[in-house]
């Protein structure tokens, strides 16, 4: 397995950090992150305001969540270039446990590697659909709702090669698209107890997030509980 760890060297608040899991991770090395903010960077991007597939996602991108998305998409570009057959990708405010981590890497060393797609996520908040496999405080799931972030995930060759096909053109963040099964063709399951943590706050903050004034964020969580209340219209299931 090979690691590739997202990071933009203009963040040097973040580099120890990265450069941390360059040494945790197996055959780990970094990845120049997509700068949202540069238009040369994302010049042949082609976007959408919410309304390229359904739900309609009820915000526009910013220019943080652009950079997100394209960053993974070169990761994933380099997986099928390299033809690794499968990968971990970390972003660079990941934190984790040496030695749970080592045994997830383990206990996902087995299985169809090559069409997988598997959060290894820093909450634990989804719900399975269906169990797959449990080893100590280890479980991995088919989520009914696939969940958010993109902070950690083990990604095989043909997924990469599938959501880069999917993703031509974009029009919600990277981590809300992947919830859209029905569109990538993808499953994507999840690994509970890993331990992993996300730690931007320790390392100088969130690169995509703001703090948007009061009477935007009520209209902001208006808007994000109807299209959650959308996604829930299309669980996953097995296959």
């Amino acid at each position: 397995m090979r690691s590739f760890v997202i990071h933009m060297s203009s963040s040097t608040a973040r580099r120890p950090n990265a450069e941390q899991l360059c040494a945790d991770l197996p055959n780990a090395e970094l990845i120049e992150a997509v700068d949202g903010r540069d238009p040369a960077q994302i010049a042949a991007v082609t976007l959408h305001p919410g309304n390229l597939h359904r739900p309609r996602y009820p915000f526009l991108l910013k220019s943080g969540e652009i950079g997100c998305f394209e960053s993974h998409r070169r990761v994933w570009k380099k997986i099928v270039a390299d033809n690794v057959d499968i990968a971990l990708i970390a972003e660079d405010d990941l934190c984790i446990d040496k030695a749970r981590f080592s045994k997830a890497i383990q206990f996902l060393s087995q299985g169809n590697q090559l069409n997988s797609f598997i959060r290894i996520p820093v909450k634990q908040n989804e719900h399975p659909r269906v169990v797959l496999a449990a080893q100590d405080e280890l479980m991995l799931i088919l989520p009914k709702i696939v969940g958010l972030k993109t902070t950690c995930q083990v990604v095989g060759r043909k997924a990469a090669e599938r959501l880069l096909a999917a993703t031509d053109q974009i029009d919600r963040p990277v981590d809300t698209f992947l919830q859209m099964h029905w569109i990538t063709g993808q499953p994507v399951h999840a690994l509970l107890g890993s331990g992993n943590r996300e730690v931007a706050g320790e390392i100088g903050g969130s690169t995509i997030q703001t703090k948007p004034p009061l009477t935007d964020k009520l209209t902001r969580e208006f808007k994000r509980a109807a299209y959650r209340a959308q996604l829930h219209l299309h669980p996953q299931r097995p296959a």
